[in-house]
């Protein structure tokens, strides 16, 4: 609320990762919609400031957190770069380390600190073997909603609308070549082995969408051994070509944003994508939708998951790096023909 005339400042802290960051989003944007009067700061990585451009009465300010903001001196360090921008308010949307110093930090100055409750207990009663409590908890985006709910600033998430689609630099333009075609954004990796599709299933997927000769098919992801099998199977088909190691995050976010669809994993991809309104068809290994990282917006028949039937212990873990003996292949009890009989209704309504 505003304070004699001036504008309230919150500050939110959310460092990494990036579909977390991502998952921030519709709810900075449900805020800024609810309250104009607000002014926010982001503090975040500097890889990630593009993600937020676009949102109103928003800036970011980053956290180098190897170098400069390293440990307690670091974090005070930040914290004296913090404090002349007159923060009002502190959403804390990350609750690790870090952030539970400069907690302590703000504490002197009197600064009201809210933390996003993680739900630590219920999501290990989600993935643990016995006794397993399967139910849909509370959406991250819900959780975050509850952090500004503790300063004060209550969000409807129903009425937030998404972000505006992106012009295209003529980079962009000039690597993929705009024609007739519809674009098929496809990010086949994830940060661990337990959410990824077999690739050789997936490139089955591309070769059908290919052969159609209907749809332009562009393969996000990063890092040298990404971009190396990415650039092998894009030289295989004509109308496939890989975007990853070409684009910065803010020229790839322009291309997300006019994709007419998004096939990902349980993965960054799929959010950036969903802040768009872009609808994103997402494949589901060990993890599962129900522990609150689904994309945002997005109709739950547009989840294709792993058969419990044959493996019951499903999700094994929140971020898919913890995979039972035996859960090795869950992955393949989704068919291309499965993933292909979801995309292919989306694209030709």
């Amino acid at each position: 609320m505003d304070k004699k005339g001036k504008q309230t400042h919150i500050l939110i802290i959310r460092l990494s990762a990036m579909g977390d960051v991502a998952m921030t989003v519709p709810v900075i944007k449900s805020l800024v919609q609810q309250y104009p009067h607000l002014r926010l700061t982001v503090l975040t990585k500097k890889a990630f400031a593009p993600i937020f451009d676009g949102i109103e009465n928003l800036q970011v300010h980053t956290a180098d957190v190897n170098k400069r903001h390293k440990g307690l001196m670091g974090l005070w360090r930040l914290y004296k770069e913090l404090k002349p921008l007159e923060i009002d308010v502190v959403a804390d949307l990350h609750n690790v380390l870090r952030s539970r110093v400069l907690k302590k930090y703000f504490s002197l100055a009197r600064i009201p600190f809210a933390q996003i409750d993680k739900g630590s207990k219920e999501k290990k009663a989600l993935t643990r073997s016995k006794n397993k409590v399967f139910k849909q908890l509370k959406t991250t985006h819900e959780r975050y909603a509850q952090v500004f709910s503790e300063l004060g600033f209550p969000v409807d998430l129903s009425t937030v609308k998404p972000l505006e689609r992106l012009p295209l630099s003529p980079k962009v333009l000039d690597l993929v070549q705009q024609d007739t075609k519809k674009w098929v954004g496809i990010a086949p990796f994830a940060a661990h082995e337990g959410k990824m599709y077999p690739l050789e299933y997936m490139e089955m997927v591309i070769k059908e969408l290919n052969h159609t000769n209907k749809y332009k098919i562009l393969l996000f992801g990063g890092g040298d051994t990404e971009i190396k099998t990415l650039e092998h199977m894009a030289s295989a088909y004509e109308n496939t070509f890989c975007m990853a190691g070409k684009l910065k995050l803010s020229e790839e976010l322009q291309l997300i944003s006019n994709l007419d669809i998004m096939l990902s994993m349980d993965s960054g991809n799929a959010h950036m994508a969903a802040n768009y309104g872009i609808p994103v068809v997402t494949l589901w290994g060990v993890t599962h939708p129900y522990a609150g990282f689904y994309p945002f917006g997005q109709p739950m028949e547009n989840a294709l998951m792993a058969d419990r039937e044959t493996y019951p212990l499903i999700p094994t873990s929140i971020y898919g790096n913890k995979v039972l003996k035996g859960y090795e292949n869950v992955m393949k009890t989704i068919e291309p023909t499965d993933v292909l009989k979801k995309l292919l209704p989306l694209l030709e309504p």
